[in-house]
């Protein structure tokens, strides 16, 4: 091969790169738009409760936005909206779901990756790939059918009368479940990616299997652990239709009574879009608002604890 051929082949590859790269860029590009465009009209629409008027029977209302975040009532006629009570709500519910979800999850991945026999590991592991996959409506009919019923006879043996089963308490339980396989897969991975090295010297220095699965491979796998509760937390907070299932969407709060009816920021959403235009339809925007920002401001602490975590 001359020097005139090896310039040629080299001006293709050259060309070749530069358009990869400008398809690239296109469709980073695309994404990008879409999720500003979203936001934008959320952020619009959200806006026009509380600069605009609106006609109610004859006279023109807006909506205060100091009692919208900090009402414990979510509607009072004609124009009065209160989510500060649903935002608790929302923040307790996530919480109580991480709790239970977060150490199953992490140690389902354990006895996955580093316990069970490869048969069996491969098997639960194709398990918690499929329940990554099942709708949300699922979830709920199973909230309805299985999760609630467990819940009234629960509350009945403590003597409380519940609403036959929807409540904070089937709320949480549903979420966990659905946020189990994200965290157990991302878990999964984190911890086969811990390098051999580590747990050959940790069991060469005289410990346990058991010492060397929670004390080297766990800490570890620490950083991809927590981006696993980051995304979800993420689907916790983002969950819609399953929750607004089981909730009950309680008109009034914070609800910190496991048994009673509760309401989401999501499940207000969903549950309140009835007409097209309107008040009370505008109003759910600006639920969306709260919640994008419940979600960026969650992140960016999650963020900041794995940044110490990783130190």
């Amino acid at each position: 091969m001359n020097m005139t051929q090896k310039k040629g082949d080299f001006h293709k590859k050259t060309i070749i790169d530069r358009v990869v790269k400008s398809i690239l860029f296109v469709a980073t590009l695309f994404c990008a738009s879409i999720i500003i465009f979203i936001i934008l009209f959320i952020l619009i629409r959200g806006i026009k409760p509380f600069v605009n008027k609106y006609e109610i029977n004859g006279v023109l209302y807006s909506v205060d936005l100091w009692k919208f975040l900090t009402g414990s009532i979510w509607y009072i006629a004609p124009n009065v909206y209160g989510i500060g009570f649903v935002i608790v709500n929302t923040f307790y519910i996530v919480a109580f779901s991480l709790l239970i979800a977060v150490p199953i999850s992490v140690l389902t991945a354990l006895f996955v990756s580093k316990i069970a026999p490869r048969t069996i590991g491969k098997a639960i592991s194709s398990i918690i790939e499929l329940l990554a996959a099942i709708p949300s409506i699922i979830y709920g009919l199973f909230g309805m059918g299985v999760i609630t019923n467990f819940v009234k006879k629960l509350s009945s043996f403590f003597g409380y009368q519940s609403a036959g089963g929807i409540s904070t308490l089937a709320t949480v339980i549903v979420l966990a479940i659905m946020i189990i396989p994200t965290i157990t897969m991302i878990s999964t991975t984190a911890i086969n990616a811990v390098k051999r090295d580590l747990i050959n010297a940790s069991l060469a220095l005289g410990a346990s299997k058991t010492q060397t699965n929670f004390k080297v491979v766990l800490s570890s796998a620490k950083s991809g652990i927590f981006s696993g509760i980051i995304l979800g937390v993420g689907r916790a907070l983002g969950e819609a239709t399953a929750v607004s299932m089981v909730a009950g969407n309680s008109g009034s709060g914070p609800t910190f009574n496991i048994f009673d009816t509760t309401r989401t920021l999501t499940s207000t959403m969903l549950l309140g879009l009835k007409e097209t235009t309107g008040l009370d339809y505008d109003i759910r925007f600006s639920v969306g608002i709260i919640l994008i920002m419940m979600i960026l401001i969650m992140n960016f602490l999650l963020q900041m604890i794995k940044k110490r975590l990783e130190k």
